[in-house]
């Protein structure tokens, strides 16, 4: 039997949409379980960046009992922000793009996911303190927090062995699922190979280093490859919502197969930089930066450029898809700004927080809008439209003011990881330069508070209709 002409269009249509169902039961339930704990992993970073100002007030800070509270603080607000956020959402589309195997083990994943990640939290009120601000994971070396981090640790290894113990086929004829399924398969690929490279670096690492040195080389190869696993995240989230934003790319299937593959494929050169290259070398340190640079940008410049035709053909959006558009736009300038900035970077200066604060934001404007997206297929109410396509915008404004003022201190030597009178400004352009940045990132706190105040309203406004479970 023939189906009529509209609705073989249609069915056509969905094969080659970017979009995932949401599927129904326990394994909606353990996507739901991710992204509690992805917000509250925010709320508690909020709650740090908080004490990141009280910690510098007078009167107040002789109250906290660390006296270097300032950086604990910031330690466990980068983690919050950074780690446990994109990682508790790498389970929340990891376990939409699942079967139903294994269902135990995403549980254990999670309760020791949640675990880990309020021992952090308690660290800096229960442990000794000692910030060491590495790269891509600063930590504080004290057991307390220290023993958070590896349980979180092993909670992100079970969650990463349960993505590919229910690994969906992706089959032959790829459609814009498949695509999807592909690029969430390859992120928990490259997490895999994260994961061992941090592994590798521990046993590989001489007992003889001094801390600061240890952190540092311990977390650079993991910390290098992890960023593969977030931009495949953000690839993502990106052909999902501009489907859902009804911005339709000049982009096949099969090509965005393609390319999610080439943006996996260098990954696998890490074990090679291992084997050549001793942990502590200097060419181990440089291959490992030249392969994140250029290897993981391969992809996303295609993606880009799709995305920016996508856009700008766009037909006109109802509420909804305009706040989607808003995140969508902002990310791919966020994003873009922090990979131009990365190719500027001299020496160690504010450039280098300037580019990675650009990536970093790219990812979680584009997780947001996710997020504004799978609330009613997660049973919640529709987020409110236009305080969300706001939201977007503030954050994603202030953070490119945030990152304005930091190249251009960087312009004049700034330095990094240093604040208050030790940053020594000079200048009248080395102080407006960094208050550009101060205003910038108030800004910012602004538009990531309006996300959680838009995302628990709509939480709190549970929908208990039939229809909350259909496909996002």
């Amino acid at each position: 039997m023939n189906l009529p002409q509209h609705a073989s269009q249609a069915a056509a249509s969905t094969i080659h949409a970017f979009r995932l169902e949401v599927p129904h039961g326990a394994r909606r339930n353990l996507a739901v379980a991710w992204l509690m704990l992805a917000l509250a992993s925010l709320i508690a970073s909020g709650f740090f960046s908080l004490l990141l100002v009280l910690a510098r007030a007078s009167y107040v800070k002789d109250a906290f009992p660390l006296v270097d509270f300032f950086r604990v603080a910031l330690v466990v607000h980068v983690d919050l922000s950074v780690l446990v956020w994109f990682l508790a959402f790498a389970g929340v589309l990891w376990s939409i793009n699942s079967t139903p195997r294994a269902l135990a083990l995403g549980w254990l994943a999670f309760g020791l996911a949640v675990l880990g990640t309020a021992i952090m939290c308690a660290a800096p009120f229960v442990g000794g303190g000692n910030p060491i601000m590495a790269n891509y994971i600063p930590v504080l070396n004290d057991s307390t927090f220290l023993t958070g981090l590896s349980v979180f640790a092993a909670g992100f290894a079970a969650l990463v062995m349960r993505s590919m113990i229910a690994v969906p086929l992706v089959g032959t004829r790829i459609g814009g699922q498949g695509a999807l399924r592909f690029g969430l398969n390859s992120s928990s690929v490259s997490a895999a190979v994260a994961l061992i490279a941090f592994g590798w670096s521990w046993l590989a690492l001489p007992a003889a280093l001094d801390d600061r040195a240890y952190f540092e080389l311990l977390f650079w190869g993991g910390g290098h490859v992890i960023q593969f696993t977030y931009t495949l995240l953000m690839l993502v989230a990106w052909l999902w919502l501009a489907d859902a934003a009804a911005a339709p790319l000049p982009v096949s299937a099969r090509v965005a197969t393609l390319l999610f593959g080439i943006g996996l494929a260098t990954v696998f050169l890490t074990p090679v930089i291992y084997l050549a290259w001793e942990v502590t070398s200097v060419e181990h340190h440089r291959m490992l930066t030249w392969l994140m640079q250029f290897g993981g940008g391969i992809a996303i410049a295609p993606f880009a450029l799709a995305l920016v035709v996508g856009l700008a053909r766009a037909p006109t959006a109802n509420p909804d898809e305009r706040a989607l558009r808003a995140a969508l736009t902002a990310s791919l300038v966020l994003f873009s700004a922090g990979g131009v900035i990365g190719l500027m970077i001299q020496g160690s200066n504010v450039k280098i927080p300037a580019h990675y604060h650009g990536c970093i934001v790219g990812v979680t404007l584009a997780l947001m809008g996710l997020t504004y997206h799978l609330l009613p297929a997660f049973g919640f109410q529709r987020p409110n439209a236009r305080l969300a396509r706001w939201q977007a915008w503030i954050y994603g404004g202030g953070q490119l003011l945030h990152i304005a003022g930091l190249v251009w201190g960087g312009g004049y030597g700034v330095q990094r990881k240093v604040a208050g009178a030790a940053q020594a400004l000079r200048t009248p352009q080395e102080v407006a330069a960094m208050g550009l940045m101060g205003l910038g990132g108030l800004i910012a706190v602004i538009g990531g508070l309006m996300f959680l105040v838009v995302v628990v309203g709509a939480i709190a406004r549970r929908r208990t209709d039939s229809g909350a479970s259909r496909s996002a």
